[in-house]
């Protein structure tokens, strides 16, 4: 699996210094963004695999960062992990309805986080080697169909 890239996206340095710490064991290159704006910002400079999401955050919500990022054609294959105090059915709701790909409520357990990175990373690489196999193989298809 390639070396995977992880933006950490929370306004609080606590909570930022936290999972990178938790993170520190996995073969992954790590970026930061301090709010909503600046996530969008380094979303587009790093090319994360996956963000870690914090939701109250300033400038834009991560409510609203997922939502954008999930509607652009070039950034709704990075996975979202929402990771938040808000820990409401309805928060839930919004995070689901927003896009994110999973969810996870603060205090993070650093297992759980761990393993949800994890797995959500090696999702990511198998759905972009699908995608790169289907890319080859339509290629391959096209000079068939020129020839017929």
């Amino acid at each position: 699996m390639p070396k995977s890239k992880i933006l950490i996206a929370d306004d609080n340095l606590t909570n930022v210094e936290l999972l990178e710490a938790y993170l520190d064991g996995l073969d992954c290159e790590t970026a930061v963004a301090v709010d909503g704006q600046d996530t969008l910002t380094k979303v587009a400079e790093f090319q994360p695999d996956l963000i870690l999401l914090d939701i109250m955050m300033p400038k834009l919500s991560g409510f609203e960062v997922c939502k954008t990022l999930k509607r652009d054609a070039n950034t709704r294959q990075i996975m979202i992990l929402m990771v938040t105090a808000l820990n409401e059915l309805g928060d839930i709701e919004r995070a689901v309805a927003a896009g994110c790909d999973d969810f996870l409520s603060k205090p993070v357990n650093k297992i759980e986080l761990v393993k949800r990175v994890e797995n959500m990373l090696r999702l990511r690489h198998v759905t972009d080697e699908l995608e790169r196999l289907r890319r080859y193989i339509d290629g391959m298809e096209e000079p068939e169909k020129r020839a017929v």
